[in-house]
């Protein structure tokens, strides 16, 4: 078996009295994508965002390529090669592709106090690097926001994987999507796998989970209820485990009739 890239073992997570993550373990490998379901409010977006270095776990450890580790802040996760792609995105839609996939990363030429922005050597990485995801540009300083949300999404995640990720944290990305941009969001998370990275694919959807998922993990109210392999597992029964299936059966019991 492959040696997880990223693991969270029993992580719990407590604000005050409230307890957003109660013992949660989970790992990611090269080349797989992890899907991580879950109703809202199930933690999902609190343990991602401690895994990417926002918040600091209570209690449990982080562990990366087997070594301990703890994040002061977003900037140790990313020098870990633990890349988020969130759901906002952070792109300014006025900006060129170019300037958004090279923001706060801009390559510079010439003699101090004569550098400036390397826009060529900009651009031909740019349109080459948004080529291998499988979206042809009209050029390097189309605006991003005459792209679809499938295609900033593909910036986004064409931006972490230049950059150096390992893993790559994907909230929620096909969530505001109709089904064609949804399918080529999919069809990215696919090429990235492929380059060995991993996916970890953070979302409600089961369809989409099955789609691309190599495992699946189930989050309800801060706990895991079980990893399953793909060819394990079934679309109806995840749906039936993030829906709370038993506590609807005890329900439907309980009232004598069928919800």
């Amino acid at each position: 078996m492959t040696t997880p890239i990223v693991e969270m073992r029993d992580i719990r997570k407590h604000f005050g009295h409230v307890i957003a993550l109660n013992g949660v373990s989970f790992d990611v490998r090269p080349g797989e994508c992890h899907c991580l379901l879950g109703d809202n409010g199930a933690g999902k977006s609190t343990f991602i965002k401690t895994m990417s270095g926002v918040h600091r776990p209570s209690s449990g450890q982080m562990v990366i390529e087997g070594k301990p580790v703890t994040f002061e802040s977003p900037r140790d996760a990313m020098g870990a090669g633990i890349a988020t792609v969130y759901q906002d995105l952070a792109m300014i839609p006025l900006m060129s592709v170019t300037r958004n996939f090279w923001m706060g990363r801009e390559p510079e030429k010439g003699i101090w106090p004569f550098r400036n922005f390397d826009l060529k050597m900009a651009a031909e990485v740019t349109m080459s690097e948004m080529k291998k995801m499988g979206i042809n540009l009209r050029g390097p300083d189309q605006a991003v926001g005459t792209l679809s949300g499938g295609e900033r999404q593909t910036v986004a995640i064409a931006r972490a994987v230049y950059f150096g990720a390992k893993v790559l944290i994907l909230d929620e990305p096909t969530s505001a999507l109709g089904v064609r941009q949804t399918a080529n969001v999919l069809g990215t998370i696919d090429r990235v796998r492929k380059q060995g990275i991993g996916v970890v694919f953070i979302t409600h959807n089961v369809r989409h989970a099955m789609a691309v998922g190599d495992r699946f993990t189930v989050l309800n109210r801060g706990q895991t209820l079980g990893t399953a392999t793909k060819g394990d597992v079934d679309a109806a029964r995840l749906q039936d485990m993030m829906a709370g299936g038993q506590e609807l059966a005890e329900l439907e019991s309980s009232l004598g009739g069928t919800i």
